[in-house]
């Protein structure tokens, strides 16, 4: 939202053919953003995480499509924008490792948690 490209990143994803099926805006909470990145916790830069994602409001969204936790990646590309391809989003779009534009799932699995997280 700091960069004000959520247009864009909105864009790219129904150009790819995903459709957006819920979506709302919000300031994340510290005990959702705890319970989100648990697996980080041991982490040195954990509380710079916490920072960051509290810094302004989010636009959560849940896109449908086939095999779209694949071609998700794929657009968006590495984690680390720093080594992301031009014409990903993160590569086009992206600050660094932290500031990478989006969150996307790593399977079915966490994109259902995740769902259940943010949208109940």
């Amino acid at each position: 939202m700091q960069k004000r490209c959520a247009g864009e990143v909105i864009r790219r994803f129904e150009a790819e053919g995903f459709s957006v099926c819920d979506s709302k805006m919000m300031t994340l909470p510290h005990d959702l953003l705890r319970e989100h990145y648990a697996h980080l916790t041991h982490l040195p830069f954990f509380g710079e995480i916490l920072d960051f994602m509290r810094s302004c409001p989010v636009l959560l969204m849940i896109f449908e499509g086939d095999n779209i936790v694949d071609r998700v990646r794929e657009l968006l590309g590495p984690t680390d924008s720093n080594i992301a391809p031009k014409g990903t989003v993160r590569g086009d779009l992206g600050t660094d490792k932290m500031r990478n534009i989006v969150h996307a799932s790593d399977s079915k699995e966490n994109a259902l948690a995740e769902i259940k997280r943010f949208f109940n």
